[in-house]
């Protein structure tokens, strides 16, 4: 092998690993918004749980995170706006590749 095929091929291994820290931290962002959520209504330890699962679902049905939204929003009428959620999502986002990085090490 060349170097510039090691170098290809250190990139685009590079790119399959971020690939897969960014849909990991997408799924727990989600299972955490949907355990905020499930908080929000009420619901005890096993709902919630489950209630989580279905907002991770939720993110498959189209690309982004808006459908994600939508679900929450729709469950939490009169809880939350779609804006509070986003913010929300923003905010475990971040904590959700901190804990990535910190599982890592």
């Amino acid at each position: 092998m060349t170097t510039f095929d090691d170098r290809e091929t250190a990139f685009e291994n590079k790119f399959a690993h971020d690939q897969e820290m960014q849909f990991k931290a997408e799924a727990r962002c989600n299972r955490l918004l949907g355990l905020w959520a499930a908080e929000m209504l009420g619901k005890d330890a096993e709902e919630a749980e489950a209630y989580a699962k279905t907002v991770i679902l939720a993110d498959f049905e189209e690309a982004g995170h808006e459908d994600v939204i939508r679900k929450v929003a729709g469950d939490l009428k009169g809880h939350a706006s779609a804006d509070d959620i986003r913010a929300k999502r923003a905010g475990l986002l971040a904590e959700a590749k901190a804990q990535l990085m910190i599982e890592i090490k």
